[in-house]
């Protein structure tokens, strides 16, 4: 039986990213904190696109060009380091990355610092040649995601670019460009509420969702400016938990803040924006990390 609840499109990418996931999940050393899997960059303000179903789409959606600085970049691959983190950095976020154009060097110092990170990429592709996807590996990149919105012939385009650099097997090229009624090929949410005026319309919730979401279990989501927000998919940056530029990575992941809302989450309790409003099916990865939070917030229970 199909879930009634489940999205369109589901995404067969998101199996590899939970088992990918779960392969990068470790404790920071000595103690029952787990670290992310997962930290994603959104290391500007700007993007090229106004895809329909983005909330870019929708005009008062504010376009910033700006770009994360090389300070903040380097704080976060510091602490990181000293943490021992070997999980996934990934530049993404509410952004076109390639518009970056120091994101070479920010890839070259993350390798560089973090020494054990994956480091990926996700882009449309829009500015992707030759000469830049070489750059990109030399760089220090692992993997290279291409989301493709426009038609079969560019994902043809970008799986040959891919085949005659020999670098098939680090790039992803996925298929987006599948009609509204069938998600355009994205496992589709509202964005957290901010689709309701965008041009491709899916309004926010009226009842809150009683479903868990695992997305701050197993995620560290940091902007351009350091804000760091509980959630990838918070685009009206109403949940900020602090901001790097003030506070450490570890005081961060693990402040009172970030406790309380990872654990209403885990939990199943959405009354906090933009969580209330939010339709994303939050339990799709991170189940490892949920049960060592679980067991991390229950033994303080019995101190």
């Amino acid at each position: 039986m199909q879930d009634k609840d489940a999205p369109k499109f589901f995404d067969p990418t998101i199996k590899i990213k939970k088992k990918l996931v779960d392969q990068k999940f470790q404790y920071i050393k000595n103690t029952n904190i787990p670290l992310p899997s997962e930290v994603e960059i959104s290391e500007s303000g700007t993007c090229n696109r106004v895809c329909s179903f983005c909330p870019r789409s929708d005009p008062s959606y504010p376009d910033i060009k700006e770009f994360i600085k090389d300070h903040l970049h380097n704080k976060l691959c510091n602490e990181l380091y000293e943490l021992g983190f070997s999980g996934t950095i990934r530049y993404s976020g509410f952004v076109e990355p390639l518009l970056d154009k120091n994101i070479f060097n920010l890839i070259k110092n993350a390798k560089n610092i973090t020494k054990k990170a994956n480091i990926e990429l996700v882009t449309n592709g829009d500015v992707l040649n030759e000469k830049r996807l070489y750059k990109l590996f030399e760089s220090g990149l692992d993997r290279l995601l291409i989301s493709v919105y426009d038609t079969q012939e560019d994902v043809k385009k970008f799986e040959s670019l891919a085949k005659k650099c020999n670098l098939s097997e680090k790039i992803l090229v996925r298929d987006r460009t599948l009609p509204p009624e069938e998600d355009f090929g994205i496992t589709l949410s509202n964005r957290a509420g901010m689709l309701k005026n965008a041009e491709h319309k899916v309004l926010p919730l009226e009842k809150k969702l009683d479903k868990p979401c695992y997305y701050p279990a197993y995620t560290f989501f940091m902007d351009y400016n350091g804000d760091v927000l509980m959630c990838a998919h918070d685009w009206g940056k109403k949940r900020i938990l602090g901001n790097l530029n003030k506070s450490s990575f570890l005081d961060l992941w693990t402040s009172i803040y970030a406790k309380q809302s990872r654990s209403m989450l885990i939990n199943g309790k959405r009354n906090i924006s933009p969580c209330n409003v939010c339709d994303v099916k939050g339990t799709l990865i991170g189940q490892k990390h949920v049960e060592a939070w679980n067991a991390k917030y229950d033994k303080e229970k019995k101190i």
